[in-house]
């Protein structure tokens, strides 16, 4: 019985994990994958197991818990493409045994787990339904919708408003989860969903020291880190580097000319689609807050020889403001400064010079100019 109790403790304290998959209705020529970032570009298969006596088997070894996608094949012929109906189940590769009951569909199973899966179920079942209810909605509404009403701004802002009440709503629910599992993965996985690429850190950094050491400790903790405590010359607080290029008249403009102003910086492009259809959504924000110490300033990634089409796009779209490019593609020098890779994108700096908020899209825009301009 010691010797029996030794080899659990021991099998408790390695990175080991086991994961059991009985489905008592299911035959053969069946295979299960387990797959990282199922249906994004980057899918990944890691492992796959034959079918034995209704029961497949994985085993493996892991630092720190991982989540994954099980996809039962139940033709047997491999994974070619991703499947709206395919008989997938997420869950997470932890340390420990794992196991998975059911009878011929792995996406109606029982999970029987350790505290990250246990974790995942609860947050699944009280934070996640208010964003996929909304979400299932906006893809009905945009699935029904014509092709005039498809290309009408104020149709998609008004489906993307109803998205980003859901969003808050869901991130709401996220904040008190963290504040009442400070012990669990899933709470700092949930934190940097919240957190996004552009990191606010005085809300964020408070947040993540209420996890646990234990937490915290975690490779993806320690990454996570890193972006956390980067003060950067394009985070929040830094003063946003100077540059100058050409105006529509071909005369210097720098973006130190607007100091003692909140500038919205704002790089777009006449041939960018989103950036197009985000247009009337500043356009309206300048006009809402011009009198009160704010403006644009816009730099094209327009390409060499398209000054006509970047000048065509200004006055079609209305655009009052000062507006600036180098004609050089994704080589714009202000893009490059800026680590511009993707547009639009843009950076709010109050009148000293520093950046206060980064790529601010429809109302968020003038949510927080209307906070900022009181």
């Amino acid at each position: 019985m010691k010797v029996l109790l030794l080899f659990a403790a021991l099998f408790a304290q390695s990175n080991e994990y086991t994961l059991t998959i009985k489905l008592n209705k299911l035959k053969k020529p069946a295979k299960a994958y387990l797959i990282k970032d199922y249906g994004w570009t980057n899918q990944q298969v890691l492992d796959s197991a034959e079918i034995q006596k209704n029961t497949f088997r994985f085993s493996g070894q892991l630092d720190e818990p991982s989540k994954v996608h099980v996809l039962i094949d139940h033709s047997g012929q491999g994974i070619t493409k991703w499947e709206k109906t395919a008989d997938v189940l997420d869950l997470y590769l932890e340390k420990g045994s794992t196991e998975i009951a059911g009878n011929d569909l792995i996406k109606n199973a029982k999970i029987k787990g350790g505290p990250v899966n246990r974790d995942h179920h609860f947050y699944k079942q009280v934070v996640l339904p208010p964003l996929e209810r909304i979400t299932q909605s906006i893809n009905s509404s945009y699935l029904a919708a014509s092709d005039q009403q498809k290309k009408d701004p104020k149709f998609m802002d008004s489906l993307m408003k109803g998205y980003r009440a859901a969003a808050k709503e869901t991130d709401s629910l996220k904040y008190v989860f963290i504040r009442q599992h400070p012990d669990s993965y899933i709470s700092l996985e949930a934190l940097i969903e919240v957190a996004g690429k552009d990191v606010d850190v005085p809300h964020i950094e408070p947040v993540f020291k209420t996890l646990s050491p234990s937490v915290r400790s975690t490779r993806t903790a320690r990454e996570f880190a890193k972006t956390l405590y980067d003060l950067g010359p394009l985070s929040i607080g830094a003063i946003a580097p100077d540059f100058s290029q050409q105006d529509v008249n071909d005369k210097p403009v720098k973006l130190s000319d607007f100091r003692g102003k909140y500038v919205l910086l704002d790089f777009w492009a006449s041939w960018c689609g989103p950036c197009r259809a985000e247009n009337p959504n500043v356009v309206k924000a300048f006009h809402a807050y011009a009198d009160k110490n704010f403006t644009v300033l816009g730099v094209s990634l327009d390409q060499p020889g398209k000054k006509a089409a970047w000048l065509a796009a200004i006055e079609k779209d209305g655009l009052p403001w000062v507006q600036v490019s180098d004609l050089q593609f994704w080589n714009n020098a202000a893009a490059k400064l800026y680590q511009v890779r993707a547009i639009p994108q843009n950076f709010l700096i109050d009148p000293n010079g520093k950046i206060v908020a980064k790529n601010l899209r429809g109302e968020e825009l003038e949510e927080k100019l209307k906070a900022l301009l009181k």
